[in-house]
């Protein structure tokens, strides 16, 4: 028996050994019942209510590939938490013919995936209610509830009895003065935008020690996200503001703006950073600029108003910079360029290009490809000898029915006459007839649910495909089409990677449309016949600046 072991803990009060723990005593047990041991598989550190955890995976990925015949854990709790994952896990594993084993409950069948599943989603609920409520006791007492916020430092206290006191913070001058330099930036009519490239381009940090950009320094005011939103700056500690759900069908955690009534607010005028005369001119400010305030309440943040639409053009979402990875975004209606080095100065790729350009750039090298004379004989011929071979072996077969048929009646009307003679063996001639009528009336009954026979493909259609490829672009324009085509060709693209090469920007496209144009490529010195797309390589370049203005890319 090959024996899988899978270990896990969570960041709550448990420590790096336990995983260590977990497998000794797995081992154990494998040892006693003789298997050897396939692989160990471990998640640390992370909650058992989220199914997306690499060792997790991993040992799905090779129950389903047949290398393992057993998997052994600790407990039902290490594999998961969470009612739909363990009953999920547990299918799997059957359907694999995998049996699952714990030290604690022993070989686990569908009563322990109920009974556990549901004590186990107990106790995380339990749990969470428990730790809000510990949490609210803390900032009752003035104590942060959690998270450390730009501008202070955590304090380590102990009380009496030597235990830990948490929640303990104290302003660090340091981040404290970039706090106020960018409350004052802001007051003095500076944008997010502005101060987030200067705060990059001198080297100060951010939160976290990451880069500073727009919404990291403008935030969502609803939500109290953003630096200039934060109400702790004016010795004021809000708690509760949001509450955070699973979402179901991603696994992560998701916040909702709970109701004003259930915000815990006290006032910790030791914590002030800000003065009250500079918080107030920057909420005169924002107050007066035109923007859309409306929160996106699956991600806390600000979007603009396009950002909420459905894919208004064909590439929306898939374009990337070449240079640093962030995503190609929209920087006013019309052009799209990188987010790094508009928003935050980190990037030195600051060509820009129109969106319509970008998809006619990628449109016509499809149309282009799959026009080439070499590429347009291959298909043609293709096609038309496989489609007339196979409409001519449907037509052969209707032949052979309706042929069959009429012999069969032309033997019922001999062994009619036959009855009729003196010496004719009735008895034998009846069950022949019989027999014929069966197969008659078999017969009559495909006949008839038969389609037409279907004419041979005529060598014009090839003028057709011509046509119909000449219009892609023109296509996607109709109302009614669109939708579909826009779904049909955005999946058949990962990625479109543009990156700055003489002035202009290089076009590489991820995905199976790369792979289609690479065939059409290869099939121009293929033999009819030879074509494949097997080993196809994902991905293929192309030049923006073909057809274009490198102005273009400026704009």
């Amino acid at each position: 028996m090959r024996a899988a072991i899978y270990a896990r803990y969570s960041s709550e009060n448990q420590r790096e050994a336990s995983i260590e723990d977990q497998v000794r005593l797995c081992k154990v047990r494998l040892t006693r019942e003789g298997w050897s041991v396939a692989a160990t598989y471990s998640d640390r550190a992370i909650s058992g209510s989220q199914a997306l955890r690499p060792g997790y995976q991993k040992l799905l990925q090779d129950v389903r590939s047949g290398r393992v015949d057993v998997v052994v854990a600790e407990a039902l709790d290490r594999v998961s938490r969470d009612q739909e994952h363990v009953a999920g896990f547990f299918k799997q594993l059957t359907f694999a013919g995998v049996k699952l084993i714990t030290i604690a409950e022993g070989e686990i069948t569908e009563l322990h995936v109920g009974l556990k599943g549901t004590m186990n989603a107990l106790f995380l609920k339990d749990l969470a209610a428990k730790t809000h409520r510990g949490l609210r006791g803390r900032v009752e007492e003035g104590r942060s509830g959690g998270g450390l916020c730009f501008g202070y430092d955590v304090v380590k206290e102990l009380d009496a009895r030597g235990d830990p006191v948490r929640g303990g913070r104290k302003i660090n001058p340091a981040e404290a003065s970039i706090v106020r330099s960018i409350f004052t930036s802001y007051a003095a009519g500076k944008s997010p935008r502005q101060i987030a490239i200067e705060l990059n381009a001198k080297g100060v940090r951010g939160p976290a020690a990451g880069e500073w950009g727009p919404s990291t320094i403008n935030g969502n005011a609803a939500r109290g996200t953003g630096v200039l939103n934060n109400e702790l700056y004016v010795g004021k500690l809000v708690w509760n503001r949001l509450r955070y759900i699973k979402d179901p069908d991603t696994g992560r955690r998701v916040s909702k703006l709970n109701d004003i009534s259930q915000w815990v607010v006290h006032d910790i005028p030791e914590l002030r950073i800000v003065p009250q005369e500079l918080w107030d001119r920057v909420k005169a400010r924002q107050s007066t600029v035109k923007r859309d305030t409306r929160p996106d309440l699956d991600t806390g943040t600000d979007k603009p108003f396009w950002e909420r639409r459905r894919p208004r053009f064909l590439l929306s979402g898939l374009a990337k910079c070449g240079v640093c990875g962030a995503s190609y975004v929209k920087i006013n209606a019309r052009l799209f360029g990188c987010a790094a080095a508009r928003d935050r100065g980190t990037c030195t790729n600051n060509l820009h290009i129109r969106i319509g350009n970008l998809e006619a750039a990628v449109l016509d090298g499809l149309s282009n490809r799959l026009m080439d004379p070499d590429l347009f004989k291959v298909f043609c011929e293709e096609f038309h000898r496989e489609v007339n071979r196979l409409r001519m072996d449907d037509n052969a077969e209707l032949i052979a029915q309706k042929a069959d048929l009429e012999k069969v009646e032309r033997r019922i009307h001999k062994i009619v006459e036959m009855i009729t003679d003196d010496d004719a063996p009735i008895r034998a001639l009846k069950d022949e007839l019989r027999a014929l009528e069966a197969r008659r009336t078999q017969l009559e009954a495909a006949k008839a649910k038969a389609k037409a026979p279907q004419p041979l493909l005529h060598p014009n259609l090839a003028e057709l495909y011509r046509r119909k490829v000449s219009q892609l672009q023109a296509a996607l324009q109709y109302p009614k089409d669109r939708e579909e085509a826009f779904e049909l060709i955005r999946g058949l693209i990962d990625q479109i990677v543009l990156t700055p090469a003489k002035g202009q920007l290089e076009i590489e496209i991820k995905g199976q449309l790369a792979a289609i144009l690479e065939l059409c490529d290869g099939a121009r010195k293929a033999k009819p016949g030879t074509v494949s797309g097997a080993g196809l390589a994902e991905q293929l370049k192309m030049v923006a600046g073909v057809g274009f203005e490198p102005t273009t890319f400026r704009l």
